[in-house]
């Protein structure tokens, strides 16, 4: 990402990876996306997107996903075990938070859905461009006037993350300012629960290249 003002947004991405997708059939993270997988795919364009370090929330015996990490070349040292991933999503980002391996100068960190690869590249760096603007807030895009995925957090919330006391992640940003960037970008509003939600993201995807 450029620089603004002598200063640059040095921030970490958590790739949530730990759910069972019982309601697709098979692990959603290794679905099939471009020439690589969903898990493959996410964590190319967050490479791409400038984060610092990456790390992988998964759960503990999942040995499909474990398979493709090392497929891929993942190192084992980012990768964060969740051992409670019955208790859902909130439960995966409370474990990065507590997580002890994040690199010192990171300044925000990227929650980042497992299920969401046709998400445009450029709705993703305007979530970081308004990242750069307003530093100490919680950013997140907007679609049809609700705030989405992924969420961008400054250290001084991430930290917050690992002892807090609320029931849910929503519950937990209510507590903090946050802004919104408006996205004209339909995927927001989609995530890959079915097979047929799958199909929705494909088309999504191919109409988004052709644009």
């Amino acid at each position: 990402m450029p620089a603004r003002s002598g200063t640059q947004l040095v921030f970490g991405a958590v790739v949530l990876a730990a759910g069972r997708s019982e309601r697709m059939g098979r692990p959603k993270l290794l679905l099939p996306w471009r020439e690589t997988t969903v898990l493959g795919h996410l964590l190319r364009q967050w490479r791409q997107l400038g984060a610092e370090q990456l790390a992988v929330v998964t759960a503990p015996g999942g040995r499909a996903v474990f398979e493709e990490l090392e497929s891929l070349k993942f190192a084992p040292e980012n990768r964060i075990i969740n051992p409670h991933p019955e208790r859902g999503m909130f439960s995966s980002i409370q474990c990065a938070a507590q997580w002890t391996g994040w690199r010192p100068e990171l300044s925000h960190w990227a929650i980042v859905l497992g299920d969401q690869p046709h998400l445009r590249a450029s709705t993703l760096r305007a979530v970081l461009e308004l990242g750069f603007t307003q530093p100490e807030k919680v950013c997140q895009p907007a679609f049809e006037g609700s705030a989405r995925h992924p969420v961008l957090l400054p250290k001084s919330v991430f930290v917050r993350l690992a002892d807090t006391k609320a029931a849910t992640f929503k519950e937990f940003l209510s507590e903090f300012p946050c802004d919104v960037c408006q996205v004209n970008d339909p995927g927001l509003g989609l995530d890959i629960d079915y097979p047929e939600d799958y199909q929705k993201a494909l088309k999504l995807e191919s109409e988004a290249r052709k644009a």
